[in-house]
């Protein structure tokens, strides 16, 4: 058997001469190389062997191989073509032809430079329609994918604080000792309180196979849709984790590019289609976690560079405390409310709650289910009475994880609104009131003209809820908020 170094060269000098024959860019990084050529790239695994992976046997990188291509069909399926063999000879390699099998290779649809979520957003160029798409995308296969349990060994609370503190080893270059000091000690305070959290979400299905490295240089746009590549193969505890930590790491790259409006864009469009606000106190840990982990990465491509700087950075800004306030909407249906909350969750990186989407879903329904459809009444007494103590219940989750809330519903009835500003006190974070209004008129054609959204209020439910409504009080006209001109609708 050749050395470790002597299997390394014999393949390095496999893949030159086959790049040379198919006029292909070669790309290298720590563990594969990548042959681009005109329409087509193809993968091919280093014979090599470090802490988490080994490639050292032709057997080895063919299984691994057709486990790429099999992880990877869930999110981009029209980019994974399959698994090639690598044929003919040392000196003269050729792409699945005669003769036994020098490599294998992932085959793959080569797209567009530029594509990149990490070029676009560096160009200035990603939006939020490519934010939603992603999300949607997340959201629709982490729904999907298989669950783990205890007994699988993947994802529990000792494992997690181990791999975080591994992370943080691993970015040390990069740190002071005050900065090394903090990070740990947070790590560390943070496993601890987090830890019956963890073991509850795995024993109830949150730990599933999921992609294990959304960072923005690994989702693209493809034609007229997003796709997410390269998820881990080679070590399933990478990839088997919990849902919100698979979502972390496009929030945690989105924050690190200073993109807070997309960054809270994705994560309320993502918990608007899960439902995963229980697992937010989490996030900040996996966030941290995350960054850690390509501040690492970056440093190790080119030590010091301003990119493992800059995920340095966005580690120790999320470690910091965060400022929960409690702001509701109040307007009749039609008058703007999700318009403006949409603003000002991604100026202000906060958690929006709608009634809309958290009525559906205390009925079994998706967001944009059709509840009439299904013979439900969503509007009645009963409810809006369970929609609103959802809101609440969440509300309460995500200020104590630290986030500011937004809560869009109408709030008609003072009741309504006295029970969240008693959530507030009770939670001693700040208190407002963001109001809405349109001309009835405006109000009625709106609604009639309304479509794909997750909303079903209609005239009907207007002219109810219009008739009901009791107006703010003027001690509840002190927790109104001024909006700026563009906030308006």
């Amino acid at each position: 058997m050749p050395t470790p170094d002597a299997a390394l060269n014999a393949a390095r000098n496999l893949v030159t001469t086959l790049a040379g024959t198919l006029r292909a860019e070669l790309v290298e990084t720590h563990i594969s190389w990548v042959l681009l050529a005109p329409d087509t790239a193809y993968k091919i695994k280093k014979p090599v062997h470090l802490p988490f992976v080994d490639y050292r046997s032709l057997p080895a990188r063919r299984h691994f191989c057709e486990e790429e291509v099999r992880l990877n069909r869930r999110l981009a399926p029209g980019l994974y073509l399959g698994v090639t063999r690598i044929t003919g000879t040392p000196a003269s390699p050729v792409i699945d032809g005669a003769g036994p099998v020098q490599e294998y290779a992932v085959r793959m649809r080569r797209f567009p430079p530029g594509a990149l979520f990490s070029e676009r957003i560096a160009a200035g160029t990603l939006d939020k329609q490519d934010v939603d798409q992603l999300a949607a995308l997340l959201a629709d296969f982490h729904e999907r994918a298989p669950r783990a349990t205890a007994v699988d060994g993947f994802s529990s609370a000792d494992q997690r604080r181990r791999i975080a503190l591994a992370a943080l080893e691993g970015a040390r270059p990069l740190t002071g000792d005050a900065a090394l000091s903090a990070l740990q000690t947070w790590l560390a305070a943070e496993a601890d309180t987090l830890a019956p959290l963890w073991t509850s979400r795995l024993a109830l299905g949150h730990v599933r196979e999921c992609h294990g490295d959304l960072h923005l240089a690994n989702v693209v746009r493809l034609d007229d849709h997003v796709a997410a590549f390269d998820g881990i193969e080679f070590d399933p505890a990478l990839r088997w984790i919990d849902i919100i930590d698979d979502a972390a790491f496009v929030v945690m790259d989105l924050a690190a590019h200073q993109r807070q409006d997309l960054c809270f864009r994705f994560l309320n469009a993502w918990l608007d289609r899960t439902g995963e606000h229980a697992g937010l106190p989490a996030l900040r840990f996996a966030v941290v976690y995350r960054a850690l982990v390509r501040a690492q990465v970056a440093h190790l491509r080119s030590p010091g560079s301003a990119a493992a700087r800059r995920y340095l950075a966005t580690a120790l800004a999320w470690a910091q405390p965060g400022q929960p306030g409690l702001t509701i909407m109040h307007g009749l249906p039609g008058s703007g409310k999700t318009y403006v909350s949409q603003r000002l969750l991604e100026q202000e990186g906060a958690i929006r709650l709608r009634s809309d989407v958290e009525r559906k879903r205390l009925y079994g329904l998706h967001m944009l289910d059709d509840s009439h459809a299904r013979g439900l009444d969503l509007y009645g007494t009963d409810a809006t009475a369970r929609t609103y103590t959802q809101l609440l219940r969440a509300a309460r989750t995500a200020l104590r994880a630290g986030y500011p809330v937004i809560l869009d519903a109408a709030f008609a009835h003072r009741i309504q609104r006295t029970q969240a500003h008693a959530l507030a006190q009770e939670l001693g974070v700040p208190f407002s009131i963001v109001h809405c209004e349109a001309p009835i008129a405006v109000l009625r054609e709106r609604l009639l003209a309304r479509r794909g959204d997750a909303s079903e209020a209609n005239v009907t439910v207007l002219e109810d809820l219009r008739k009901l409504a009791e107006p703010l009080s003027c001690e509840e006209g002190c927790f109104v908020r001024a909006m700026a001109p563009d906030d308006s609708v």
